[in-house]
């Protein structure tokens, strides 16, 4: 991986370990330490936590697999190809087996994480 403020990045999901979080597997490819202008972290998710973000909006691609996310009191359907925006403040969490790529805006998401449950 190369990184400086006039230089790309470039990071292989294998090359990076997940570890369990509110969500589930994630591997932080893109991270706040790396200076760019947010974070892209891949998940696999299994019956994530509820939580929210006071600083953080996100936008969530799923890559592969089923499942439903609650944003606040509504529940919307998720699949392959379906792209949601959850801005900061929203209480949030997906149900279901997913493998989603997760894009955060401004970085900083893994200090901004509030469990609900």
């Amino acid at each position: 991986m190369t990184a400086t403020a006039t230089k790309y990045l470039r990071r292989d999901p294998a090359d990076v370990k997940p570890w369990a979080e509110t969500c589930g597997q994630i591997r932080c490819l893109i991270e706040e330490k790396d200076g760019a202008a947010g974070e892209v972290c891949q998940v696999e998710i299994h019956d994530a936590k509820l939580h929210y973000h006071k600083r953080t909006d996100e936008f969530y691609y799923v890559i592969s697999g089923n499942g439903t996310m609650t944003l606040d009191d509504e529940q919307i359907g998720m699949h392959p190809g379906v792209v949601v925006y959850v801005p900061r403040g929203v209480k949030h969490k997906a149900t279901g087996k997913l493998n989603v790529l997760i894009v955060c805006v401004p970085p900083g998401i893994m200090n901004d994480v509030h469990e609900l449950e």
